[in-house]
């Protein structure tokens, strides 16, 4: 962990963090030449006629002469009252005036809306084979478009669209709209609303055409989310699509429906598929206050044999963190969502003042389930963990064990997505041969919510791990909690919060050394601030600690922090001041990360 040594650390870290906190809240405002002010409608209302005023283009503009402005607020009068009609108001009245305020002129709007357009009758027919099917039937119950309501132009189009595409996407391809009138008498304020819809034959797929050599066919053929006879659906052909991609067989996928024939209702598909580079290679390097550089090589043979076997090896290596690991995968079942691993590797890892040297062989099962991914797996692991004194004990644990983890929408989630959450189980039973019993329960959770729509964000973190052991003493360094560092509790080191046992050196020296605990407890909130293109700004508490003893009390901090997103690579810092322990420096968290 490095500290800022320039000038007196305390003074230099204060004064970077006023900086940062400075550019966190404060707002670069535009300069405006003229000030657009509506009353008299609800915001929604409001935007809609801000949006049709030629007024609001002319906003930030500084060559804008009296006799413009005049004219334009003028001219806002007529458009503001075609902003409301969309709304069902039909017979507003608008009043506008000029006003200025120094340099800056002020166009206010006072609108009185007047009466609504109501909708006396909504009239929808659905008509052909698919009358009967539920999802059209339900649309026009479901419609806020109802007698009595006022009339919304929008919610019309959605029920017109939405009968459209609800029929396309249940199969009748040939659906069309016969009718489709909206009718509206403004002296009289009402509205009604007649569609008629012709679902025409409901198609099914086809014959299916597969052009490709990289799996077999039986093997691919499990990546499909539809078959002949079944319903034609675009998007059973786009959860496909995504199946195929995402399987990093094909480097292209291609999925083309044919002709269909309105005689025998059915679309012919062919799918084509291109082979994806065999070997890939990875090279990482990065930077971070609790690991000073790190890197990472791999290699993944990508198509081992047509049964879609993957091989991939992995070195990481670190000042706290060596592992080398092999891994052999094996798709299984829906091969979109299941798989089979099976790894081995040897991890050298500083925990705390404890040194871990382990080998381990793990077999897992992983599956996803809807929104969750779940893990089976049994784990081998042998272990040696060297204790502050010199001593060291060697244990062999048989661990099964259990996890879920949220998953992703998708894999273009911005800066990060919007939440995550983690759950694990395990635990060693003597009875199946370990050295030592225990049984481990650990969880993280993460999850960012934007305020108001604009550029502010809370982002919550947290972490909760406990575990019930026989003997405490022989639990491997890899299955004590550490708490502290860059994504744990920022202003104290890497797993520098944990219970500590004094130790004596050869000069007589006495120092308190991190052995890890039982049990484990973090939690962070953070708000932060989009501030430019890529860069976020941010303040933050965190707390938490590593324990054996639940009476122990929580370490607490407070800090600053910036975030610069680049195409390859993301740089990110904080300075962290710990609270809960007197005459601690600041600490500066960074991390650098790029990918070659």
């Amino acid at each position: 962990m490095y500290q800022l040594w320039f000038g007196r650390p305390r003074r230099a870290a204060a004064r970077l963090a006023v900086v940062l906190a400075l550019v966190l809240f404060s707002g670069a405002a535009a300069a405006e030449s003229i000030r657009i002010e509506i009353d008299g409608v609800d915001r929604a209302i409001a935007d809609n006629i801000r949006g049709f005023l030629t007024l609001g283009r002319y906003a930030e503009r500084d060559d804008v002469t009296d006799a413009q402005v005049r004219r334009l607020a003028d001219r806002a009068v007529d458009e503001a009252a075609d902003a409301l009609r969309p709304f069902g108001f039909y017979e507003p009245v608008i009043r506008s005036r000029t006003s200025r305020d120094g340099s800056r002129w002020i166009v206010r709007l006072k609108v009185k809306p007047g009466e609504p357009v109501l909708v006396q009758s909504v009239d929808v027919q659905i008509k052909g084979p698919g009358s009967e099917l539920a999802a059209l039937n339900q649309l026009a119950a479901a419609s806020p478009l109802q007698p009595g309501s006022r009339l919304e132009h929008a919610s019309y189009d959605r029920l017109r669209n939405d009968l459209l595409r609800t029929a396309l996407e249940n199969g009748f391809l040939d659906a069309r709209l016969t009718r489709r009138e909206l009718i509206v008498n403004p002296v009289e304020r009402t509205a009604s609303a007649h569609l008629e819809l012709d679902t025409g034959g409901l198609y099914r797929f086809g014959a299916i055409e597969i052009e490709q050599d990289v799996l077999r066919d039986e093997l691919l053929e499990r990546f499909l989310r539809f078959e002949s006879g079944q319903v034609f659906s675009n998007n059973r052909i786009r959860s496909t699509q995504f199946a195929l991609e995402d399987s990093n067989f094909f480097s292209n996928v291609t999925i083309v429906p044919g002709q269909r024939n309105p005689e025998t209702l059915t679309v012919p598909i062919t799918i084509r598929g291109e082979p994806i580079r065999r070997d890939r290679y990875t090279v990482s390097l990065g930077y971070g206050t609790d690991t000073d550089l790190r890197g990472r090589f791999a290699w993944e043979n990508r198509r081992v044999n047509t049964r879609g076997h993957r091989l991939r090896f992995e070195v990481t290596a670190s000042s706290v963190l060596q592992e080398v690991v092999t891994r052999y995968i094996i798709p299984v079942g829906d091969p979109a969502l299941e798989k089979l691993e099976f790894s081995a590797g040897y991890i050298n890892e500083e925990l705390g003042d404890l040194d871990s040297e382990r080998y381990e062989l793990i077999g897992s099962l992983t599956q996803a389930m809807g929104d969750w991914q779940r893990v089976l797996f049994f784990k081998v692991n042998d272990e040696t963990t060297d204790f502050p004194d010199g001593t060291s004990n060697q244990q062999l644990l048989l661990i099964p064990g259990i996890s879920y983890a949220s998953m992703p929408p998708n894999f273009l989630t911005g800066w990060m997505r919007t939440a995550a959450y983690y759950f694990e189980l395990s635990g060693s039973p003597e009875t199946l041969g370990s050295d030592s019993s225990y049984l481990r329960f650990y969880s993280r959770a993460e999850r960012v919510w934007p305020l108001s729509g604009g550029p502010w964000h809370l982002r919550l973190r947290g972490e909760f791990g406990t575990s019930w052991v026989s003997d405490f003493s022989e639990l491997p360094a890899s299955q004590r909690f550490f708490a502290g560092g860059d994504r744990s509790v920022r202003g104290f080191a890497l797993d520098e919060l944990s219970p500590t046992v004094d130790t004596v050196n050869s000069s007589g020296e006495t120092s308190r050394q991190s052995i890890g605990g039982e049990h484990k407890v973090v939690g962070s909130i953070e708000l932060e601030r989009d501030i430019f293109t890529n860069f976020r700004a941010a303040v933050f508490y965190d707390t938490g600690n590593a324990f054996s003893d639940w009476s122990t009390p929580l370490e607490y901090s407070v800090g600053v922090g910036l975030r610069w997103r680049l195409p390859m690579l993301l740089i990110g810092f904080d300075i962290a001041q710990a609270l809960s322990e007197p005459g601690k420096n600041p600490r500066l968290h960074l991390n650098i990360t790029q990918v070659l």
